[in-house]
C-alpha cells in the first residue's frame, strides 16, 4: 500500500504553504461576502429582499439585522449547513 508523501515536502514547508492557502481562502470568502452584500442591494431594488431563496418565505428581520446579505431563513439555512 502506497502512503502519500506530499512529494517529499518538509513538514515545516507544508505548514507554511497551508497557512498561505488558508489566508487566501479567508480573503476569497471575504470577497464573496462583499459580493453577496451587493447582491442584497440589488434584491432590495427589485423588491425581492428578505425573501428566502429556498422556501420563498420571509427572512426574520432579526436575522437580516445580524446578516443583511442573508439568502435563507433560519430553517433553510440550517438545512443548507447540514447537507
Amino acid at each position: 500500500m502506497n502512503t502519500p508523501t506530499n512529494a517529499g515536502i518538509h513538514p515545516a514547508e507544508l505548514a507554511a504553504l497551508r497557512a498561505k492557502l488558508l489566508d487566501q481562502r479567508a480573503f476569497r470568502r471575504e470577497q464573496l461576502a462583499a459580493l453577496r452584500r451587493e447582491a442584497a442591494l440589488d434584491r432590495m431594488s427589485t423588491g425581492h429582499y428578505g425573501q428566502c431563496r429556498s422556501c420563498r418565505g420571509p427572512i426574520d428581520l432579526a436575522r437580516l439585522r445580524i446578516c443583511p446579505q442573508a439568502l435563507y431563513c433560519a430553517e433553510c439555512h440550517r438545512l443548507q449547513e447540514t447537507r
